[in-house]
């Protein structure tokens, strides 16, 4: 099998259709097995080394915010209250050192930070201490025999974090001055010279602090050497040239249409244990998100253009299930009496279940207190002409007819809304995200309005916030599609704050 055959693309003697592309399952194995399994084992001593490092500043920080808290401020300064000794601490600290690899795993620490910068490093470790301290403080409150001081707590993650941030940016700052003097450097040539060729040069020779050094362009039989560019050979050449040149890896930046043409030379590296990249900028003009996935060993290039971090992801989980949980437990004495006027305002169920669209176009029954008359379902073809949301197959109208006197209120105050958050504690929904669709309403919408059902579905959203039955059908779709591609806690965090006015004044509410 060639290596076009490998990345899953046909053979063809000229570029093929995006559209062929996209559907294949797009996978790599050209990095050589060896070469591969050495590399991942290079990484994960590194990535050892950093966790140990890591391990050992989380237990200094722990004397050290127990000294601060009992001692500097404790009786003899600002605080009257010492703590209890330090051996009553140490179950909570052993069980804070286990949380810390799950939530060190979750938030990518312990990645490759070679080509990344100092930013991404420490917005990682933010996170980690966040997802710490989140169920650390979770654990404590559930299972606490006694009154812990979170002032101390405080103290040792702040300590914790400080130190590690340290760590991390002298390690870092280390790094750098040694590859630039020509240390710790990696040695790499590139297969082509079409724009993409010089652009990875270019890209990696403005950074020394990486310490990759360019050897020279292998050249493609016929083609010609940039103006003044050091050349090692032709591609045909490619075991000689390893035999002459010290080079730890070898850049393949050729067409896609050539793919096939780079085997052997792949080959050559694979025989002499060198590294082996492609260049796989084979859709210039996509949106998507790509990343680089691992199944049983195998390198599979996966695009999404929803949110993929695990860690963000999670936390927006836990933070829909205790948000639900305390909604339901809190409003129960509410409800009750939501219900009985409901049945006493009109015949029929306290609450109306519907079959709605979740992700990916997955049903579930979304519940709702019913805020219409019995029979509304069967009324609704004859209401037809009388749509407001123009431009799409959602059906909204004012001082809808079968809306009852109780509905009306429901509906203002947004009240009819909230036995959804019995989905959001199933996981069929979230606090925040797109509204949840009717079938009937997937089955005319048009293909880029489809990508809204790419996430969990949710009770407020943009649209909510935005006025709601006062802007059209498309607007309506494209906020949901930048809430997607703009996804994150902060922002749904937002959102969620600015619902609480929206409701209050029933903006946009019918």
């Amino acid at each position: 099998m060639g290596i076009a055959g490998l990345l899953g693309f046909p053979r063809s003697q000229g570029f093929l259709p995006a559209g062929d592309l996209l559907g294949c399952s797009v996978t790599f194995e050209v990095c050589c097995t060896g070469v591969f399994n050495m590399l991942k084992q290079r990484a994960r001593l590194i990535a050892g080394g950093l966790r140990l490092m890591d391990m050992a500043m989380l237990g200094i920080a722990f004397p050290i915010a127990y000294y601060l808290r009992d001692r500097a401020l404790g009786s003899g300064n600002l605080l009257h209250d010492g703590l209890y000794p330090i051996s009553t601490y140490w179950p909570l600290f052993a069980a804070s050192l286990l949380v810390w690899q799950f939530s060190s795993w979750t938030s990518g620490l312990y990645a490759a930070y070679r080509t990344q910068g100092v930013s991404t490093e420490v917005f990682r470790l933010a996170r980690a201490f966040l997802v710490l301290a989140v169920v650390t403080a979770a654990g404590q409150f559930v299972w606490k025999e006694r009154d812990l001081s979170r002032l101390f707590f405080g103290l040792y993650y702040a300590s914790a974090f400080t130190m590690l941030v340290c760590n991390r940016v002298a390690v870092r700052f280390a790094a750098h001055a040694a590859r630039r003097r020509g240390h710790n450097t990696r040695t790499f040539a590139v297969v082509g010279t079409g724009e993409m060729a010089e652009e990875i040069v270019q890209a990696i020779s403005a950074h020394r602090e990486w310490g990759f050094a360019f050897a020279g362009y292998v050249l493609e039989e016929n083609a010609s050497a940039p103006k003044g560019a050091k050349v090692l050979g032709r591609l045909s050449e490619m075991g000689a040239i390893l035999e002459a040149h010290v080079l730890d890896e070898v850049i393949f930046g050729v067409p896609r249409e050539r793919l096939d043409g780079i085997e052997e030379a792949v080959m050559h590296c694979e025989e002499q244990g060198v590294g082996v990249k492609v260049l796989l900028n084979f859709f210039p003009n996509r949106i998507a998100k790509l990343t680089v996935e691992e199944v049983d060993g195998i390198p599979i290039l996966a695009f999404s253009r929803t949110p993929s971090e695990i860690a963000p992801l999670v936390t927006k989980r836990i933070f829909d299930v205790v948000v639900s949980g305390v909604v339901l437990l809190l409003a129960a004495l509410p409800f009750v009496a939501l219900a009985a006027a409901i049945k006493f305002d009109s015949p029929g169920p306290v609450f109306f279940r519907q079959r709605r669209v979740g992700r990916n176009g997955r049903e579930f029954w979304l519940y709702k207190f019913r805020s219409m008359c019995e029979d509304a379902e069967a009324k609704l073809h004859e209401l037809g002409d009388k749509n407001e949301m123009k431009g799409g197959p959602t059906f909204k109208m004012h001082d809808d007819p079968r809306v009852t006197r109780v509905g009306r209120f429901l509906r203002k105050t947004s009240l009819d809304e909230f036995p959804q958050f019995w989905n959001v504690l199933k996981g069929e929904m979230s606090v925040v995200g797109p509204r949840p669709p009717l079938q009937s309403e997937v089955k005319l919408y048009k293909r880029w309005q489809r990508r809204r059902l790419s996430v969990r579905p949710g009770i407020t959203c943009t649209w909510q916030v935005s006025g709601r039955n006062e802007i059209n059908f498309a607007q309506w779709m494209e906020l949901d599609l930048h809430y997607i591609d703009n996804w994150s806690l902060w922002h749904d965090l937002k959102i969620v704050m600015q619902t609480i006015p929206a409701v209050i004044l029933g903006k946009g509410a019918r």
